[in-house]
């Protein structure tokens, strides 16, 4: 089969596509026929080995995983003897970060708990650009953030592959949404129903008087005091992404904030959980959530692919056909 490989960390020049052998399907395994798969924040980490603290889950001297790509949609092509869940010709999609990744590739062997029956409602390219950012958006509202009917909700950098998705699932448990975005995506969160968007080339929103109950932090570069200056007494401030400063203050600063006061303060990651794939499916289907493709490039463009989602611009998902 077809995968893209890489066997040393760096650039997206060290990613090629090759032939490799076909996966071994297991007793307890899904093979899938791969359609479609999807960049997240994870594949930079697992190209890059950085920051270098990943290294030692991730390989410390070269790559442990082979074959980047966390996300994937497909049909189930045969299942191992164990398999409960699933048969041939199921469509599926899944989340392969606690599988071994192997998204960027033709096939795919899994745990049947990594996937979860695909959307009816929606292509291979679009439940692809589910899983991983889906996941991620819910876990850090619902788990870190303790999201609560009729709270306040800010989301810093709305629009990518986890803003989109936090926009709307925070819309499902029947919060106010503001979105921070740049210009040219202010529509796309209106089209969310978001309840107000900031357009942080014109307004710096830790500079207003409002105030949030619950603040998520996917982008951006505010330090710290700056979130916790709009954060209300016993406000939720959850750091999933932004820029290196932002991330080491949030590790350090963000506990001393939570034992010193009333607000908590601190960073997320996301752990791939079928449960909630399969929430995100109801979501889907519900037509509560729906996914948002910026660009798709072919299995042998991924270099391409990296190179522009490096550039921290993509409006929603980046997706990757087979």
């Amino acid at each position: 089969m077809k995968a893209i490989v890489y066997n040393k960390y760096g650039s997206p020049d060290v990613l090629q596509l090759k032939e490799v052998e076909k996966p071994f399907l297991e007793d307890n395994h899904v093979l899938v026929k791969i359609h479609a798969a999807s960049l997240n924040f994870g594949n930079l980490v697992l190209l890059k080995g950085e920051p270098f603290l990943a290294r030692f889950a991730f390989g410390l001297f070269k790559p442990k995983y082979p074959i980047p790509g966390g996300d994937m949609a497909g049909r189930v092509e045969a299942v191992g003897k164990n398999v409960q869940q699933f048969n041939p010709g199921d469509e599926v999609f899944g989340d392969l970060s606690a599988s071994g990744w192997g998204g960027f590739a033709e096939y795919v062997s899994v745990p049947e708990n990594a996937l979860a029956l695909k959307p009816a409602n929606l292509s291979f390219e679009e439940a692809a650009a589910v899983p991983m950012a889906g996941v991620t958006a819910l876990q850090s509202l619902r788990d870190k953030g303790k999201i609560q009917p009729g709270q306040k909700v800010l989301i810093n950098g709305a629009s990518g592959g986890v803003g989109t998705f936090a926009a709307q699932i925070a819309k499902s448990f029947g919060v106010e949404v503001t979105g921070v975005c740049s210009t040219r995506n202010v529509d796309v969160l209106q089209s969310f129903g978001v309840d107000r968007v900031i357009d942080y080339t014109k307004e710096d929103f830790t500079k207003n008087t409002e105030k949030y109950d619950l603040i998520l932090g996917v982008n951006g570069h505010h330090s710290i005091p700056a979130y916790k200056r709009v954060l209300k007494q016993n406000g939720i401030f959850v750091h999933v992404g932004g820029s290196g400063a932002q991330m080491f203050q949030a590790m350090v600063l963000g506990p001393w904030v939570t034992m010193t006061g009333s607000r908590k303060m601190g960073t997320f990651l996301q752990r791939a959980n079928q449960k909630d794939l399969v929430y995100l499916k109801d979501l889907v289907e519900s037509g509560k959530v729906k996914p948002i493709i910026d660009k798709c490039y072919k299995l042998n463009e991924v270099p391409e692919a990296f190179r522009y989602f490096e550039e921290g611009r993509a409006q929603g998902k980046v997706v990757i056909t087979m």
